[in-house]
């Protein structure tokens, strides 16, 4: 296999998107504020912001850009279905690392807000034949070249960007259900039930790439976390995992990285050299999520008890 570089956990080669961090101090910044920063005494206030990627940075009073909250959900509905130019963003799952640990499926709930009910990415429990052993499988939305829920759409509120990522406008949804139909992989949900949020988090501006606040009668889906992809970060449920089952990446650098170790490798040959193969490829819908086979299992596999005692 083609390693680019291994620099361990801490790097996760954060930079591999080669983004550039936008200042979010408009978005958290009000009337109220401005006066409260005014200048003293003639010297120039500090006021401290949060970045665009959850930093918190030291800025001059008289240096902030006052931004409505209309103008920051424009600016999140336009940026986030143009994309990142140049980037074509592919997944490798690893059947032979997979334990359930379900740490991935926790970060994702805890990003997008939602319910233990609700999943954007789900861990099933396989058996290819009553010969073979079971093994755990990874389900996110593949991110279809050819998606089938986009051309249903009536309102175009699922789209496809042009860094490969499908993702769902809510601000358009109505609810119709069409993408869920059209979905050969069951990678969509509806919200049924109001979304339990406090009275600050239903007035934030809606972010599509990352499908927050969530709204009642619309659908929702794993985002391949746009909004982390867009600071330089990994998606949550491949930073989160702890036995290294993700890799992700640009298909245009051929290079992925996984999320445990932090190793950066050639994607080309981690499919070829590792037997690699997409969910129903004969649907014809070109998955931009690959599995490579569960061979080779580091543990054995152990059927885990949930909350109710019931084997899953």
């Amino acid at each position: 296999m083609g390693k680019i570089n291994d620099k361990g956990k801490g790097s996760s080669r954060r930079d591999f998107l080669k983004s550039g961090i936008t200042f979010g101090a408009g978005a958290i910044a009000g009337a109220g504020l401005v006066s409260a920063i005014a200048n003293a005494g003639g010297k120039e206030n500090k006021v401290k912001v949060l970045t665009g990627d959850g930093k918190i940075a030291e800025v001059n009073a008289s240096e902030l850009n006052m931004i409505s909250p209309g103008e920051v959900q424009e600016k999140n509905q336009k940026q986030g279905r143009i994309g990142l130019p140049g980037k074509k963003f592919v997944m490798v799952i690893d059947l032979s690392r997979c334990q359930n640990a379900r740490k991935c499926m926790a970060a994702c709930n805890a990003a997008h807000e939602l319910q233990p009910y609700q999943h954007h990415i789900n861990t099933l429990q396989m058996q290819d034949s009553a010969d073979s052993a079971p093994y755990y499988m990874p389900k996110p939305c593949f991110h279809c070249d050819n998606p089938p829920c986009v051309k249903v759409c009536p309102v175009d509120a699922t789209f496809k960007r042009q860094d490969g990522i499908v993702l769902i406008d809510n601000e358009r949804c109505i609810g119709c259900r069409f993408c869920i139909s059209a979905c050969p992989y069951s990678a969509r949900m509806f919200q049924w039930f109001e979304p339990e949020m406090t009275e600050e988090q239903k007035n934030r501006p809606y972010n599509i790439e990352l499908n927050v606040p969530q709204k009642r009668g619309t659908v929702t889906k794993c985002l391949f976390s746009a909004d982390r992809l867009r600071v330089g970060k990994l998606p949550y449920c491949v930073s989160s995992c702890p036995n290294g089952v993700y890799y992700f990446g640009d298909k245009n650098e051929d290079a992925v990285t996984n999320g445990t170790t932090g190793e950066t490798v050639l994607f080309s040959e981690l499919i070829r050299n590792n037997a690699g193969y997409t969910y129903f490829e004969d649907l014809g819908t070109k998955p931009q999520v690959y599995y490579l086979p569960p061979k080779d299992r580091r543990t054995p596999f152990k059927p885990v008890e949930d909350s109710l005692g019931e084997k899953i």
